[in-house]
């Protein structure tokens, strides 16, 4: 549909950016894209698994939170591969008659960063809940949430060199540090065990990890304590209760609460929202 198309069906939109699509989709084996041209800009996001990406010329291997950013008539494909999941929200917008900067804010890029274990992957889920909800007020948020969406990525790619450079020699305990993390989210993590492994401050800890992963260590867990609870919601049949201890929480309520808070939704809701065919 062209975007002038969708204006008059889209009665609740007082301002830019059109939204017209926004929904989680879980791809069935064997499904693929090719050679697909749209007539809107597309945000592509990976929540699970791999798939390959050419856009134009350009051939990406997207994983697990990383966002691609299409424009208008740019032919596309989406590869999936036989042993590997694919799930992946998609936000198709507008701005009707007036010009999108996107060179101004993306470089040129398709590959806008990896925001795994970023508050843009709560973002999304966010806009995907807002966007199945009638009423101005859940447009209106949407809309709030594409663009912080926008300035995010639009900041990540300004930032990523200049970060590297600068902190260059810590680089590695940040990484032994996530690697902890990564290794033991389902446990109680205390600030003392990572001066341990990394050998340095409290207060360095903190200042590197709101440098380079833009929150606290605490908050780094709990975000990924969220995700590996959509990991387990869509690769598994276990239960609430049971993706609840598998993460680390003892109480099912506590957990529920979190999750709700950081994403928007409850982990049923989360499920509900993805599409399968």
């Amino acid at each position: 549909m062209q975007p002038s198309e969708t204006i008059e069906k889209q009665p609740d939109y007082y301002f830019l950016p059109y939204i017209t699509l926004a929904h989680m989709f879980h791809a069935p084996k064997g499904w693929s894209i090719r050679n697909r041209e749209m007539s809107q800009f597309v945000l592509q996001y990976v929540v699970d698994g791999f798939a390959y990406y050419p856009v134009g010329d350009f051939h990406y291997e997207t994983r697990r939170g990383d966002l691609l950013f299409h424009r208008p008539q740019e032919r596309h494909s989406i590869l999936t591969v036989e042993d590997q999941p694919y799930v992946c929200i998609s936000i198709v917008f507008h701005f009707g008659t007036q010009p999108f900067p996107y060179d101004d804010l993306f470089r040129n890029r398709h590959l806008l960063g990896n925001f795994a274990d970023h508050p843009v992957d709560d973002m999304l889920s966010q806009l995907v809940a807002h966007y199945r909800q009638p009423g101005l007020p859940h447009q209106i948020r949407c809309q709030g949430l594409l663009l912080q969406i926008f300035a995010e990525a639009a900041q990540w790619g300004e930032t990523y060199a200049a970060r590297t450079r600068s902190d260059k020699p810590h680089i590695p305990k940040l990484v032994l540090i996530k690697n902890y993390l990564h290794d033991h989210y389902y446990e109680e993590v205390r600030m003392k065990e990572l001066e341990h492994v990394s050998g340095l401050s409290k207060n360095y800890i903190l200042a590197l990890f709101r440098k380079h992963v833009g929150m606290s260590p605490m908050q780094y867990l709990t975000w990924l304590r969220v995700n590996k609870a959509k990991e387990l919601a869509v690769q598994s049949n276990l239960s609430v209760s049971e993706i609840a201890e598998r993460v680390g929480y003892a109480d099912v309520h506590t957990f529920g609460r979190m999750f709700k808070k950081k994403t928007g939704l409850s982990l049923s809701r989360f499920c509900s929202n993805m599409i399968y065919s």
